[in-house]
């Protein structure tokens, strides 16, 4: 059974896609990784031009481009997620998408501290680098306990987030949560690891998915899914590093 606590490559993904087959052809890993870096040269194209913005006129001249691109990023994920057969447009939307919101946070970041975004770029492939061998030589093994894991700190992390957004509404500041100190960095570590165990799910998602002929478009849905743990990971880089700077 195919499983991944991303909520783009869940275990149900592939099911009822057979009839797909004889038309479009099947999913292969290679297609996958393709696409994969397409999505990815779609998202710094965006990116560049935010940052850009930023330079020339500061927060205040990214800050509305941020908040719009969350939410369009948000709906676009979530039609993607229920509308498998769009992922060939959804995908590379959402990656231009999050390549605005990734942009306009790196550009803060970098403001505040020169040379914290090549870090947090450099850890993040290095990280989906490491991993991707890891899993390729078998050193890690997706089991059912390691999924059940991850999914249930996944969705522990999830919700302590959303209290979080909730509360900020009321201006109350969950504590520990976005704080240099020690509890705050070592919090954001965890995060970081789930984030990068996150990546070991989507590659064994992918090689199954594979392995079971899923139709064609699912080389994008594959991709669209490694680019949202790809984007969370080096967010979540980026305020570790953030967090042991202050």
């Amino acid at each position: 059974m195919i499983k991944s606590s991303n909520p783009a490559l869940g275990e149900k993904t592939f099911q009822n896609l057979q009839p797909a087959l004889a038309a479009e052809g099947r999913m292969t890993i290679n297609g996958t990784i393709n696409k994969t870096l397409i999505l990815l040269v779609l998202a710094l194209v965006p990116a560049a031009w935010v940052w850009d913005k930023f330079y020339k006129g500061g927060a205040e001249a990214v800050s509305s481009w941020i908040m719009v691109a969350v939410i369009a990023g948000l709906v676009v994920a979530m039609a993607t997620i229920f509308k498998k057969t769009w992922a060939p447009f959804t995908a590379p939307l959402y990656a231009v998408i999050e390549g605005v919101v990734i942009g306009g946070i790196s550009a803060i970041a970098e403001a505040q501290f020169q040379g914290i975004v090549f870090q947090a770029a450099a850890l993040t492939f290095g990280t989906l680098l490491a991993l991707l061998v890891a899993y390729r030589t078998r050193v890690i093994k997706v089991t059912e306990r390691f999924r059940l894991g991850v999914v249930a700190a996944t969705g522990g992390i999830f919700v302590v987030y959303l209290i979080s957004i909730v509360l900020g509404f009321f201006g109350i500041n969950v504590p520990f949560i976005h704080s240099g100190g020690t509890i705050g960095i070592l919090f954001s570590l965890f995060v970081v690891v789930i984030a990068a165990l996150n990546l070991v799910l989507d590659f064994d998602f992918i090689e199954r998915g594979s392995a079971e002929g899923a139709p064609k478009y699912m080389e994008w849905y594959g991709a669209f899914g490694l680019i949202v743990t790809l984007i969370w990971l080096y967010i979540e880089f980026l305020r570790l590093l953030t967090k042991l700077r202050q």
